[in-house]
C-alpha cells in the first residue's frame, strides 16, 4: 500500500490536526514504513501456530472467600484522638 500526500492529509484532517508540507513528507515516509514492515509480517508462515488471547497462560488466582472475624469496633474507634459513638472524627479537608 502506497502512502500518498492526500491520505496523510486524510488522517490529518479526521485526526484534527493542521499539518504543513515539511511534516506531510515525513509522515509519508515513516507510515510507509511501517507499512513495509507490515508486509514483512504477513509474510510469516503462522499456519501451524495457535492463536493466542495472551503471552502467558492464564489461569484464575482468586482464592475462595472466607467469612472471618473482624476487629473490635470499640477498640479500634477508642485509639483514634477524636472519635463518635462508631466513627473516626478528622478535620474538614475541603472548605
Amino acid at each position: 500500500m502506497e502512502i500518498t500526500k492526500e491520505l496523510v492529509e486524510y488522517v490529518a484532517t479526521l485526526s484534527k490536526i493542521k499539518v504543513d508540507d515539511a511534516f506531510s513528507e515525513k509522515m509519508q515516509k515513516e507510515l510507509g514504513a511501517v507499512i513495509n514492515y507490515m508486509e514483512i509480517l504477513n509474510q510469516v508462515d503462522t499456519k501451524d501456530v495457535e492463536p493466542l488471547s495472551h503471552v502467558f497462560s492464564i489461569n484464575n488466582v482468586l482464592r475462595e472467600d472466607e467469612v472471618m472475624p473482624s476487629h473490635n469496633r470499640a477498640e479500634l474507634i477508642k485509639n483514634a484522638p477524636q472519635h463518635g459513638e462508631t466513627t473516626f472524627i478528622v478535620p474538614k479537608a475541603v472548605e
